[in-house]
């Protein structure tokens, strides 16, 4: 069993506190690199549609002699499946690629308002999951505007919102709805892949004052918010540092140094990005 602790969602089903993320390894990248976190102990993984390296997660997951309930496995549905009947068959091209019974998580990967089918969408990820295909439905890079329709619309929250989040952009605002909704806050890039945060002075201090590496320091600044982090590595040494983030705890202070920096997004704004 992993010993990494676990957040209950809004349906009733458990989730790990952190994960590992596998964009953008191939199918065999993905593989070597699940295979290793599930033998660390990981009982996350996020993959999607998009990043086409479900083959290789789910031939990690199948060979890795780790009980199946024990993992839960992610995937995303594309911008291009966006509708209802489309959303059932992407869901059912991922789930063969993946090799699976049923998936843990399913996301819708962006909103794309402009072509503004996410809501039918939604209408079938809740039939998938009343089928016993999905356990736990969920959405990424989605405003309070967004889930507020899905809300209105359909009588189901989201599980789980996937954001772009880290100590350059904290996402304070979207935190606290995601609170108030009760539902909880995934990061996707966790260490600001492309950006300095982690040479960054201040991030270095916080790390030094605990004897850790600065990524395990913002990993756990991600935890103390009540974020699910899911870092990607391939190499089994970082892997093995980015889980071990449980055994010290960053004062008040020190989350607030890691929050306290000019406020820039690295990825797309859901309003306007659009991937298909």
């Amino acid at each position: 069993m992993s010993s990494v602790p676990t957040h209950t969602l809004n349906d009733g089903t458990t989730i790990p506190a952190l994960g590992l993320g596998t964009w953008p390894l191939d199918d065999d990248e993905a593989e070597r690199a699940v295979t290793s976190a599930l033998e660390l102990g990981y009982r996350l993984v996020d993959t999607a549609a998009n990043y086409r390296n479900e083959t290789g997660v789910g031939r990690a997951v199948a060979r890795a002699g780790v009980p199946r309930e024990e993992i839960v496995v992610t995937t995303k549905l594309p911008g291009r499946h966006h509708g209802y009947e489309q959303t059932l068959a992407s869901f059912e091209e991922s789930r063969r690629r993946l090799g699976l019974d049923y998936v843990d998580l399913y996301l819708i990967h962006w909103p794309l308002p402009r072509v503004g089918k996410y809501v039918d969408s939604w209408k079938a990820m809740i039939k998938l999951r009343e089928d016993g295909l999905i356990r736990s439905i969920g959405v990424s890079n989605f405003t309070p505007a967004h889930i507020e329709r899905l809300e209105k619309e359909t009588g189901v929250l989201p599980s789980v919102n996937q954001i772009e989040l880290h100590p350059y952009f904290p996402q304070e605002e979207l935190r606290a709805y995601h609170r108030e909704k009760g539902i909880l806050t995934e990061s996707w890039s966790p260490l600001g892949q492309g950006s300095t945060l982690l040479d960054d002075p201040a991030v270095a201090a916080v790390a030094e004052a605990h004897g850790v590496t600065p990524a395990q320091a913002v990993l756990r600044w991600h935890i103390q918010l009540g974020a699910l982090p899911i870092p990607k590595s391939a190499d089994p040494d970082r892997q093995r540092a980015n889980l071990d983030v449980f055994g010290f705890e960053l004062d008040e202070a020190q989350i607030r140094t890691l929050s306290d920096h000019a406020h820039r997004r690295l990825g797309g704004d859901p309003e306007v990005h659009e991937e298909f």
